[in-house]
C-alpha cells in the first residue's frame, strides 16, 4: 500500500500505453492491465496476490468458477513463527474448495527494512494434496521447485453439482491469448512422463524455526550491511544466550551452505572473513567461521555472580566466539563520585537503606554504560584483531517481545528454542540457562536477597505473554481484558484479576513511549512491539479512568448479590 495503489475492478481491465522506451524493446505500444485470465491453448491461468488468498472472497474462487484450471500467487509472505501452518491450510483448502492447481512463489531472504525475513516455501498443490514444496529457511538467492501432474483431475474434482450452480454466476474475465502450450501437443499416455507423487507438507517444529528464520535472516542482514562481524553482551542470562545461539545457527547454515559449495555464499563469507576473493579458506567447523565474525563480551560489576559469567564464559567456547571477560566498575565509580561532589550525597541501593529511585538510577548507570562499550568495542575490536580493513561490528540486542524492548520473540518460545538447540546443536551448557532464576543482576547480592526480573516487574513472564497476546492480536481494552482474564484465571477473584489488569495496563502506558525508537529486530510474533510498523497505537495514551470506573461498578454489584 505503501508504493502502489490496488486495483480494486473484479474482472476489469484498460488497455495501459507503455512509454516510449519500452516501445522500442517489445514492439508493442500497449499492454492490458487489470483482472484477466491468461489463456493458453490448452488451459487457463489466473492470478492472485499474495494476502488475497487470506481473505473471505479470495480471487482464486472466481477464477477458478469461471473456467481456470491453474491459480498462481505471487507472494511477498513474511515469516512468523507458526505462520506456516496457516498459510499451508488455506492453499490446500482453496485448492481443493475449488479445484484447481495452485502455485504459490514467495519471496525469501531479508526485507530492506531489515524487519522481516521472507520464508520462501514455494510449492505446488492440485486439488489440496501437495506436489512439490520448495525449503522454507535457505541461504540461496533463489529456488525453483517443479512437479507434473494431471489436470484431468480438476477437471473430476468440477464434477459436483452444487458446484455447477455456483458456475453460471461466475463473473466473465477477458482473456489473453498466450498462443502457447503447457501439455504434450500430441498426447499418448503410454509416452506421458511420471506424475509427481502426492507427499505431506513439510513443516519444522516452533522451536526449531526460531533458529532457522533467525539465522537466514540475520546472515542476510549481515552481508548486506556492510559490516564486520557481530558483538553481542553475553551476560549469562536466557535472552542474551539465545541471541548468542541464533548466531552460532547462522554459521551452521553458512557453513552447510559452503560445504554444499553455494558459490554466492562462499563469496559473501570471504568478504565478511576479510578474505582475498580468491581464497581456499574454508571453515573446518561452525566454531572457526563464528570466532572470525561473532564477538561476545560479560561485563561484570560487583553485582555479578559467578554463576553468570562462568556460562558466559562456557557458552562462548561451546561456540567458538572471541569472547572477553571484564569488570566495569571503576566506570561505575566514577559517576557516582561525580554525583556526590556535585550534590554532597551518596546513592545507594534499597539493599542499602536507599530509596527505589536511588535503585533505579543506579541500576540504569550500570545498563547504560553497557551500551556504550558494546559501542566502542563494536567500533574497535576489528583494530584489536588486526582484520585487514578494519570494519564495525553490528551490535546484537537481546531482549524478549514481552519485555517491549528489542526482540522480536515471546519468553516462552526462547525458552523451547535453547532445549532444542541444547541437544540438536551440542550445547549441553544451555542447561544452566535454562534452569536459572532470570536477574538482571543490577543490584548487590546479599544473604537473603537476589534480584528476579518477575519479582522486579510484578507479574510472570507468562502473564506478560498472555497481555501482549490479548491486547495486541485480540485487540482487547482493559474492560474486555479484564473479563477475558476472569475466565483465564478462575482461581483468582474479580478484584485480584482487575488490579493485575490495573498493574499492566499503567506500565504498559508509561512504557509505551519507549517502544517509538526501536532499533530494526526481526519481526516474529503477531504482537511485536515495533510501534513503526505493527504495534501503531499511540504513546500519549489518554486516560483509562473510563474502563476502570465500569470494571469496578461490575466488581461492587457482583459481592452485592
Amino acid at each position: 500500500m505503501r508504493w502502489f495503489t490496488p486495483w480494486q475492478g473484479r474482472a476489469e481491465w484498460v488497455l495501459f500505453s507503455l512509454p516510449a522506451t519500452i516501445q522500442v524493446v517489445t514492439g508493442q505500444e500497449s499492454v492490458p492491465f487489470g483482472d484477466v485470465v491468461l489463456e493458453a491453448l490448452d488451459t487457463f491461468i489466473g492470478l492472485e496476490m499474495c494476502e488475497e488468498l487470506f481473505t473471505p472472497d479470495n480471487p482464486g474462487t472466481q477464477l477458478s468458477l469461471s473456467g481456470c484450471e491453474i491459480i498462481c500467487n505471487s507472494s511477498a509472505s513474511h515469516w512468523q513463527i507458526r505462520k506456516l501452518r496457516d498459510r499451508l491450510r488455506l492453499i490446500q483448502g482453496s485448492s481443493k474448495k475449488n479445484g484447481s492447481l495452485y502455485i504459490y512463489a514467495n519471496q525469501q531472504g531479508c526485507d530492506g527494512e531489515g524487519r522481516e525475513y521472507f520464508d520462501g516455501c514455494a510449492l505446488i498443490a492440485i486439488n489440496g494434496e501437495i506436489v512439490a514444496q520448495a525449503s522454507q529457511f535457505s541461504l540461496n538467492d533463489v529456488e525453483v521447485c517443479s512437479a507434473t501432474v494431471d489436470l484431468d483431475e480438476i477437471w473430476d474434482a468440477w464434477y459436483p453439482p452444487a458446484r455447477r450452480m455456483q458456475v453460471g454466476k461466475a463473473p466473465t474475465y477477458e482473456h489473453i491469448k498466450l498462443g502457447i502450450s503447457l501439455t504434450s501437443a500430441q498426447y499418448n499416455p503410454l509416452l506421458a512422463p511420471q506424475l509427481s507423487e502426492k507427499r505431506p507438507a513439510t513443516v519444522v517444529k516452533p522451536e526449531e524455526e526460531i533458529g532457522l528464520a533467525a539465522g537466514c535472516w540475520l546472515w542476510d542482514y549481515l552481508r548486506r550491511s556492510g559490516q564486520a562481524g557481530a558483538f553481542l553482551p553475553l551476560s549469562g542470562g536466557i535472552d542474551s544466550a539465545a541471541t548468542a545461539v541464533i548466531f552460532f545457527s547462522t554459521a551452521r547454515l553458512v557453513y552447510a551452505a559452503v560445504q554444499h559449495d553455494n558459490k554466492q555464499v562462499i563469496k559473501d563469507m570471504l568478504r565478511l572473513c576479510a578474505e582475498q576473493p580468491d581464497s581456499n579458506w574454508r571453515p573446518s567447523a561452525p566454531q572457526e567461521l563464528c570466532n572470525k565474525l561473532f564477538h561476545t563480551c560479560f561485563m561484570g560489576t560487583q553485582n555479578s555472580s559467578e554463576e553468570t559469567r562462568s556460562r558466559a564464559k562456557k557458552l562462548a567456547s561451546a561456540i567458538g566466539s572471541w569472547h572477553i571477560d571484564m569488570n566495569f566498575d571503576i566506570i561505575i565509580r566514577s559517576f557516582t563520585n561525580l554525583f556526590t561532589t556535585l550534590f554532597g550525597r551518596t546513592l545507594r541501593f534499597r539493599s542499602e537503606g536507599g530509596s527505589n529511585q536511588e535503585g533505579l538510577a543506579l541500576q540504569n548507570i550500570q545498563s547504560r554504560v553497557r551500551m556504550v562499550l558494546s559501542y566502542l568495542f563494536a567500533s574497535t575490536l576489528t583494530i584489536v584483531r588486526g582484520r585487514e580493513g578494519g570494519g564495525n561490528l553490528l551490535v546484537l540486542g537481546s531482549a524478549n517481545v514481552d519485555e517491549c524492548l528489542i526482540g522480536g520473540i515471546s519468553k516462552g518460545d526462547l525458552s523451547n528454542f535453547l532445549r532444542f538447540a541444547k541437544t540438536e546443536y551440542g550445547l549441553d551448557i544451555l542447561e544452566s540457562f535454562i534452569s536459572a532464576t532470570p536477574t538482571a543482576e543490577l543490584e548487590p547480592i546479599t544473604n537473603d536477597y537476589v534480584q528476579s526480573d518477575e519479582v522486579d516487574m510484578g507479574c510472570t513472564y507468562n502473564e506478560l505473554g498472555l497481555f501482549g497476546r490479548l491486547r495486541k492480536i485480540n485487540k482487547l481494552g482493559p474492560w474486555s481484558m479484564w473479563i477475558r482474564l476472569c475466565k483465564e484465571w478462575p482461581n483468582r477473584s474479580p478484584t485480584e484479576v482487575y488490579r493485575k489488569t490495573r498493574f499492566l495496563w499503567h506500565y504498559f502506558g508509561i512504557n509505551r513511549h519507549k517502544q517509538e525508537v526501536l532499533t530494526p529486530s526481526l519481526h516474529a510474533e503477531t504482537y511485536s512491539p515495533d510501534s513503526n510498523r505493527y504495534d501503531l497505537l499511540p504513546f500519549l495514551r489518554p486516560p483509562l479512568t473510563w474502563a476502570y470506573d465500569k470494571i469496578e461498578k461490575a466488581i461492587r454489584e457482583a459481592e452485592k448479590t
